[in-house]
């Protein structure tokens, strides 16, 4: 009889375990802020599928890449330019084979809706004299929105005329925000970004030749939770593909 119950209880614990492991099982994801609404959604999806909680922090991958580097724990990154990528796995913080470029995008010049002006994409072109007040994006040295601006701004020979009436935010939903409210009467953000909002215009799209190619980097932490490998490869699939292209990102051949 004892030996019964012992067996009885011994079973209860073991199978008891995986059970409790499950339910504990998360998938930690740090992503740019422009990925916001498509990766939120495609989280939603996984979880329903595979039943495993997907937590995701969203911020401007200068600020994520800092902080996997302080020891947060992230198991999968998803940057909105190489540059942060690159940082962190010079730290050996990711790796190369565990690295895919998955998306692209455009850089576009926004107002708040109603408040559009004439902007033509031409060096001879005065920008800072077509519009009043300020001009909003991602923070210059640090952002990737605000990095591809500045780039853009240069190449146009914009930059130093404008550069005193620029706002630079801690991300680029941040300068969607301010242009929203009328705070900043113009601002450069992501194709994607301006697509979402139904209080801001696109103004004109910046050439590609005017910055760095927009790609977004996707790779797993060192250190990363065993679970984590499958919503890396489903970031990569034909499902969430199709969720990218619903707000506007472009994937990429890889």
């Amino acid at each position: 009889m004892f030996k019964n119950k012992l067996a009885i209880w011994l079973f209860a614990i073991t199978a008891s375990i995986p059970l409790a492991a499950y339910a504990d099982q998360k998938i930690t994801v740090f992503a740019a802020a422009s990925l916001t609404n498509a990766i939120t959604e495609i989280a939603n999806a996984y979880e329903n599928e595979k039943g495993v909680k997907i937590q995701t922090s969203f911020a401007a991958s200068s600020t994520l890449a800092k902080q996997i580097e302080k020891g947060a724990p992230a198991d999968i990154f998803m940057s909105a330019d190489d540059k942060w990528m690159n940082y962190l796995q010079e730290k050996n913080l990711i790796s190369a084979g565990n690295r895919a470029n998955l998306l692209a995008n455009n850089l576009v010049l926004i107002a708040p809706k109603g408040k559009t002006f004439k902007v033509e994409m031409d060096k001879s072109f005065n920008f800072s004299g077509a519009f009043n007040g300020r001009l909003c994006t991602g923070e210059t040295d640090s952002v990737p929105v605000g990095i591809y601006a500045k780039q853009s701004l240069k190449n146009l020979n914009w930059w130093d005329s404008i550069k005193m009436r620029l706002v630079g935010t801690q991300d680029v939903r941040a300068a969607l925000v301010f242009v929203e409210r009328g705070e900043c009467e113009a601002g450069i953000v992501y194709e994607t970004d301006a697509k979402i909002s139904g209080k801001v215009q696109t103004i004109a799209s910046f050439p590609d030749a005017s910055h760095d190619p927009i790609s977004y980097p996707l790779a797993l932490v060192k250190g990363a939770n065993a679970e984590a490998a499958g919503f890396y490869d489903y970031l990569k699939s034909d499902k969430a593909k199709v969720i990218f292209i619903k707000y506007g990102f472009k994937p990429m051949a890889r």
